[in-house]
């Protein structure tokens, strides 16, 4: 099936690799020239385990273009999806520019019928906008053209996202009950085939139930992490253990054990963004949706736990102090820091006059971009992006961990407690037993651990 991908981030770039990866002929769009041109030299503007390697070996195959060419990307595929991004407006509604702009590029030039998928992320009632825009460039040109739009929300968690694509739980499809949409159904049907072969994992429904699926989903999941968040913050004060809570709730099959670990607050691209865009359609329709309200207010507090145990330990003055930060991405297997709690803990710790050694894996380019967005240059002078972990433990007052990299789990606490000037460290993630840190001499600081161990 010829099929052109609308968009090469994060969605755009991992459906149009997997989709080619079974056989189809996929045309990437992307109106970034240097993005496209990167994509075109055997380069990926994204770090994500696999896709390098599907994105050459289907290009190899001449199953996979990357161009800026719009007439092209739509004459393509019959099947058009947009994959663009849906940022936050600034009153927190997802912002639907990109996606209507890739709507009317399509209308634009398309000749003949047209299946176009919202693949992005968007708010219930935008596969009607994209149909009109659509409409409105056909009868601009006088073209009688027959289309369908359907909404085919991702499911894809970043560092696992080419795993979680070919080997999905669940694919959710919203048609129109009309013959195009009817049309679009069997389209859908043959694409998604191979990945039916074993089970049926296509959910059907109306386009407006798909579209708002996929909200309810990502806000269901933020709640989970901040309800255990503020769990875990009563549970220090009351000499709790958290992680013995999460085994006893998580035992019961009515919870389950997914997304109740307790952390330093949850970032990135999707959560912060679809929880408020989720509220802002509520209250577009006159109510307030009180849960997610607390939702992303105790993560917003979240972010800024481990700061304060450490001003607790250490005072509100760290002029002086000197510390090791372990993680920058929002979460491992990625160099994505939107929304990480990496960087509120920076600016906490540097707005108090503390210096920094950090280190992350893959996230240490996109961190200096970043940071020279969110701090001043005095404070980024105050930065030391570190060669490895061990590097960033050089004479720190301690150590404090933000993400939960493999690479972090088993260090040697021995040459941990040798580098570092007092052994202290700050789990934000919970990687660690206060047991454990006990018998090495260490002062643990978790997020609703209730044991604090001191050397």
């Amino acid at each position: 099936m010829k099929i052109t991908i609308i968009g090469t981030g994060y969605v755009g770039l991992v459906t149009g690799a997997c989709l080619a990866e079974l056989g189809n002929d996929v045309f990437c769009l992307d109106l970034d020239a240097q993005k496209v041109a990167l994509l075109n030299s055997g380069g990926i503007p994204i770090h994500e385990p696999g896709l390098e390697e599907v994105v050459a070996r289907n290009r190899a195959a001449g199953r996979m273009t990357f161009s800026t060419d719009v007439e092209a990307a739509a004459a393509h595929g019959v099947m058009q999806f947009i994959a663009v991004g849906t940022p936050p407006d600034e009153d927190g509604s997802a912002d639907l520019q990109y996606v209507l702009a890739a709507a009317r590029g399509i209308g634009k030039y398309m000749k003949d019928f047209k299946v176009i998928v919202d693949k992005s992320t968007v708010p219930v009632g935008t596969a009607e906008k994209v149909r009109a825009a659509i409409q409105g460039e056909l009868d601009a040109r006088g073209v009688a053209a027959t289309f369908s739009v359907a909404s085919n929300p991702e499911f894809l968690k970043e560092g696992a996202a080419v795993e979680d694509f070919m080997r999905p739980d669940r694919i959710v499809i919203g048609v129109d009950a009309t013959p195009d949409g009817d049309r679009a159904r069997e389209l859908l049907k043959i694409l998604y085939a191979p990945f039916n072969r074993n089970h049926e994992r296509t959910y059907w429904m109306d386009v407006r139930s798909a579209e708002f699926t996929k909200y309810a989903a990502n806000a269901m999941l933020a709640t989970r992490i901040s309800f255990m968040n503020e769990l875990a913050n009563l549970a220090d004060k009351v000499g709790v253990d958290i992680e013995a809570v999460r085994h006893g709730i998580g035992s019961d099959p009515r919870i389950g054990h997914s997304f109740l670990y307790a952390g330093c607050g949850y970032g990135g691209s999707c959560f912060p963004k679809d929880v408020q865009a989720l509220e802002r359609t509520a209250r577009g329709y006159g109510q307030e949706l009180l849960i997610l309200r607390a939702v992303e207010a105790v993560n917003d507090q979240q972010k800024q736990v481990l700061g304060r145990k450490v001003v607790t330990r250490f005072g509100e003055d760290l002029t002086g102090r000197h510390f090791a930060v372990w993680g920058l991405a929002f979460k491992p297997n990625t160099d994505d820091m939107r929304e990480a709690s990496a960087r509120v803990l920076l600016a906490d710790l540097l707005g108090r006059g503390a210096t920094v050694a950090v280190y992350d894996p893959v996230a240490m380019a996109e961190a200096r971009r970043v940071l020279q967005l969110d701090l001043t240059p005095e404070q980024l002078a105050r930065v030391r992006f570190a060669d490895s972990s061990k590097d960033a433990l050089q004479d720190a007052d301690a150590l404090v961990i933000v993400t939960e990299w493999k690479a972090f789990r088993s260090p040697d606490f021995e040459q941990v407690k040798a580098r570092l000037k007092q052994a202290v460290i700050f789990d934000g993630r919970n990687l660690f037993e206060p047991a454990v840190m006990a018998e090495n001499g260490i002062e643990y600081h978790g997020i609703g651990r209730s044991i604090l161990t001191r050397a």
